[in-house]
Order: C-alpha cells, then structure tokens, then sequence
C-alpha cells in the first residue's frame, strides 16, 4: 500500500504552455515540490484519545492519605484528585496547593453534604477512621456519589451490610480498597493455588506485626481500633482469597497486658485458626507488640509457596520451594494504590463491578465478628 499512498500524495505536472522551457530532468533543480498538495493521504496514526479522568475527593488527610494515596495520583492515568474533605483548614488548603485542587473544592465534616453540588466529584475515598466509615459513606452514596472505602469496611457486620444497602438505592458503586487484590505478585500466588500448580493447598499461615506507638486511633475501641481490624484483616482476608472460599469455623485468642496503657482498649496480640470447607487449614497470629514482620507460607502437596513483605506497600519477595531447590519468583512491582484508584475509576467508566466490592468487605466483618465472639467465649465459633 506505501507505494500507492506515495503516489496519491505526489502532485501530477501540468502541461507546461507554448513556447516554455522543457521541464527539468528529474532529480534537477525545482523537480521536487515545494508546498504540500491540497489533498493529502493520511500516513500515520491519528493521536491517540486521551481518557477520560474519574474526578476523586480524598476524605481525611492522615498519614495514609498524606503519605500514600495522594501521591498516588501522580502515577494514575484515569483518577485525579479534585475535592479534599478535612477537619483541618490548614493542612487541606496546604495540600490542595501542592496537588493542585481549587480552594472552593476544600470541604470540612460540617459541610460535607455540599459535595453533591460539585460536578467534579465522581468518586469520594474515604481514609478515615473505621468508626466513622459507615456514616461518611452513606453521605456520599446519597450525596450520588461511588465510594472506595478503606477497610476494614466498618464497625460492625450490620454496618457495613448498611453500606452495602445505600448503594444500591443510590444506584452507585461501592468499592472496598484491598490494594493486594490489584498487586500482581499476589495475584500470581492466588493463580498457583487455583490452578494448583503445586498440589493442592493444606495449610496457610500469616503473620503481621508491628510495635503501634500512641497516640495512634488503632488503639482505641471507641474509633474501632485493635490488631486484627488493623493488619490482622490482611491476614484473613489472604487466607479467604487464596482458597476462594469463606471459613466454616473460627478459633482465636488474644492477650491483653495490664502493665501496658496503649492496651487498655483493645488486645496487645491475636493469634487465630479458620477452617475452611476444603479442609485447608490458616493459621494467623497480628500484634501491636513486635518486630515488624509481615510474611504468609502456603503448604502445598508438592511445594511451599511464601512471601516475605507481605502485606506491605512495596518491596514484596516470593519465593517456591520444592524438594530440591528454592526460586524466587519476580513479577513487575507497582503503585499498589495507584491500581486500586485507577481500576475502580475504570468500573465507574465502564459501569462494571468493582473487583473489591462492598461484599468483600462484608465477608471480613463476619469474620472479625467470630473471632471477637470466640476470645470472648473460649470456644471456636461455627460459621
């Protein structure tokens, strides 16, 4: 085809009038053309279509937001930040200079509900703390808002069953932000264990812990605090997503130092064991008490699956070992919020499901339920 565009292209000699010089040999001088022709073929690629950008408000402007989320941003080709939602004028007009959002888009808890007269606002993140998840997401929802929501979801099973309610009747969508669902080196593991490329999997174990320092809102029952709704949940939720399955059975204990204030509140340590109907067993232990430690192994027929830096923001290691020998398995490392915003503002474009939806959320909170109900008893918990 090149040769038959080329020929389009190039202009036709005119007939030259009585009496004027023969035209010039080719390759001389003034045989080439010097303006383009009226019409022209079109020999490259049009530009491509610059997406569509999903408008996010980020509610509350803690370490999280400030230190993750927000800079995020930078790396997302289909989220941008638009309206700051914070109980601090300062900080969020501060922020919003740094990133670039309009004054008039800085909103304080008082005034939130004026978030549905501002147009840019597709999406509303809420990174607040988990007592107040429920009510801020239910203000978005009939602000018409979607709502990502940091996990956990929400105070209690009934909470977030509420959340899940206000999005439907608001015919909006609810996303829960479990980063490592959007991670590929974790989404390789959950491809080994469905595809057994090891056996079947038997046992699964999860350790997080971190030395929680106050003041700090993880440490207060009043705020929904406690190890395993901050990083015990990344512990079940793995053990969940890995399966596929929901547990049928939860035994957990927990120790609560009297010598210890920040402790007062909430447990120190959680160790915890879920059966699941295939008879995989997880066993998990989350502490506010220790070395920062986050690691899961996976015990296959024929192999051991395990990730150290598990759980965390970056920096994650895999590894598959057999009988003779043990690899590392590498997989391209990403923004792990960066995949979460942009997939989520992909659904709100596109109009599918969330891949974390409000029912993943749900799941954890009656798994949090039992394993509350079962330090309080002393007695596994039937699911």
């Amino acid at each position: 085809t090149a040769p038959r565009l080329a020929a389009a292209v190039e202009p036709k000699p005119s007939p030259a009038p009585a009496g004027a010089a023969a035209p010039a040999a080719k390759g001389a001088e003034g045989s080439v053309p010097l303006a383009p022709p009226d019409k022209q073929s079109v020999l490259g690629k049009a530009p491509a279509t610059v997406p569509k950008k999903v408008g996010w408000a980020v509610v509350g402007l803690g370490e999280l937001a400030l230190g993750e989320i927000i800079p995020a941003f930078r790396e997302c080709k289909l989220a941008q930040p638009v309206a700051l939602v914070s109980g601090h004028r300062d900080k969020a007009k501060q922020t919003a200079e740094a990133i670039g959002v309009s004054a008039d888009a800085i909103y304080s808890y008082e005034d939130f509900d004026r978030i549905k007269d501002n147009p840019k606002i597709d999406v509303v993140y809420i990174v607040l703390p988990n007592s107040m998840h429920a009510e801020y997401t239910i203000k978005a929802l009939k602000a018409g808002k979607h709502v990502f929501c940091e996990k956990p979801m929400a105070a209690s099973v009934a909470e977030g069953e509420q959340m899940i309610a206000a999005a439907k009747q608001a015919g909006r969508k609810l996303g829960i932000a479990y980063r490592l669902h959007y991670e590929p080196m974790t989404q390789k593991v959950k491809e080994m264990c469905v595809k057994k490329t090891h056996g079947a999997v038997k046992v699964i174990s999860c350790t997080n812990g971190q030395d929680t320092k106050p003041p700090n809102i993880r440490l207060s029952r009043e705020l929904a605090g406690g190890p395993a709704q901050d990083i015990g949940i990344y512990c079940f939720n793995a053990a969940r997503f890995f399966t596929g399955e929901e547990p049928v059975e939860v035994s957990a204990f927990a120790t609560q130092p009297a010598n210890d204030p920040r402790f007062r509140e909430v447990p120190e340590s959680i160790v915890f064991t879920l059966r699941f109907p295939s008879g995989v067993l997880a066993h998990c232990d989350c502490s506010f008490r220790s070395v920062d430690t986050k690691r899961f192994h996976i015990l296959c027929e024929k192999a051991e699956i395990e990730m150290n830096k598990a759980f965390a923001y970056r920096g994650l290691r895999l590894f598959v070992t057999d009988e003779d020998k043990r690899e590392e398995i590498t997989v391209r490392a990403v923004n792990q919020f960066t995949m979460e915003m942009d997939d989520f503002s992909r659904c709100v474009l596109d109009n599918r499901a969330p891949l974390t939806p409000g029912e993943e959320g749900v799941a954890d909170m009656k798994v949090l339920a039992a394993i509350e109900e079962s330090i309080k008893s002393g007695r596994p918990v039937k699911m």
